[in-house]
């Protein structure tokens, strides 16, 4: 959601140019205990927050349908909802400008979902052609309100329209795959302002790839800035920064229109009680205020069969998932 940015701007503004500062990392909220690590996160104009789980935790997978986890601006946990007919691995979410319905991409069933956010009632929204070789992770629009989807295994932007269907291929680029660790391509993307790129972060490959846009037509894809290390959930702001969660490094990374960082905020800080302090594997955020929300996916890479990370061995101790809360007020 692209709700800060004068205030945004004069923060990042104000902070020293010789130095990153970190911000204030809080909890915002502690998920119910047998959740597993939350990936997807959305905020609606109320300041609720919704937050979709994986499906994994340190012992590895966990069945059933996924789940839905629905928070006010407080933290306070609203509701929890199953989302029918759905695998337990969702991934990203979000609400559509102009229907206002809650897309939610169920990864393991390589579909996307239009979802009853009160009852976890659903109905199919989009298929691709091929959902065998599929890895749908995250979703967002263009102002006519058509449907892009990140596919982080075929290196595919797929699209479809306001009222979904069977997507078509929109883009597919070898700069969207990896051989890199995460095993992820493509993963969060945002149009600029004025829709005349799309920037897709490449998780594997720590890269961001910027497409250019033409009337709505893709261009070549080119890579925009490199290491972010495990670039996954992006947002923009209305000064076309990019607000990009680092998974493999534990921090939000901003980056202005030219590709340069700007700030650096958030880190990890150890485990209290079976929970993160601060950022541990932060997959996807959104402003909340004065604030971003950023969900810790905490996954211990291992249970894919995957050499471990340097933060693996600390998420293997993760037994309650948290979102945590980013203030974006400058402190002297």
């Amino acid at each position: 959601m692209r709700t800060l940015s004068a205030f945004a701007l004069a923060i990042l503004a104000s902070l020293p140019a010789a130095a990153w500062n970190r911000g204030q990392v809080t909890t915002f909220a502690v998920l119910p205990a047998g959740a597993t690590g939350p990936e997807g996160i959305e905020v609606d104009s109320a300041g609720n927050v919704y937050v979709a789980t994986f499906g994994f935790n340190a012992q590895g997978a966990v069945g059933g349908e996924g789940q839905l986890y629905v928070f006010d601006d407080e933290g306070m946990l609203v509701r929890q909802v199953s989302v029918a007919g759905s695998t337990s691995h969702l991934l990203g979410l979000r609400f559509q400008p102009r229907t206002h319905k809650l897309l939610v991409i169920d990864f393991g069933g390589a579909k996307v979902f239009d979802v009853d956010p009160t009852t976890g009632a659903s109905k199919v929204f989009m298929t691709v052609p091929d959902a065998n070789a599929a890895g749908l992770n995250d979703i967002t629009f263009d102002k006519e309100d058509n449907v892009y989807v990140s596919d982080s295994f075929q290196g595919i932007v797929w699209k479809t329209g306001q009222q979904g269907g069977m997507a078509s291929s929109w883009v597919a680029d070898k700069l969207l795959t990896t051989t890199g660790y995460p095993p992820f391509g493509a993963n969060g993307l945002r149009f600029n302002k004025k829709e005349d790129a799309l920037f897709v972060a490449n998780t594997g490959d720590d890269t961001i790839i910027k497409i250019p846009v033409t009337a709505g037509s893709p261009g070549k894809a080119q890579v925009f800035t490199e290491s972010i290390n495990g670039a996954d959930g992006v947002i923009v702001d209305e000064d076309d920064n990019l607000w990009v969660a680092a998974n493999q490094a534990d921090e939000i990374v901003v980056v202005d229109p030219t590709g340069k960082a700007i700030s650096k905020l958030g880190d990890f800080d150890g485990i209290r009680a079976g929970s993160p302090i601060h950022l541990l594997f932060p997959a996807s955020l959104r402003f909340l205020g004065e604030s971003l929300v950023v969900t810790n996916l905490a996954l211990d890479l291992r249970v894919f069969g995957l050499p471990q990370s340097v933060d693996s061995q600390w998420c293997a101790q993760v037994s309650r998932y948290t979102i945590s809360k980013v203030s974006l007020r400058h402190r002297e």
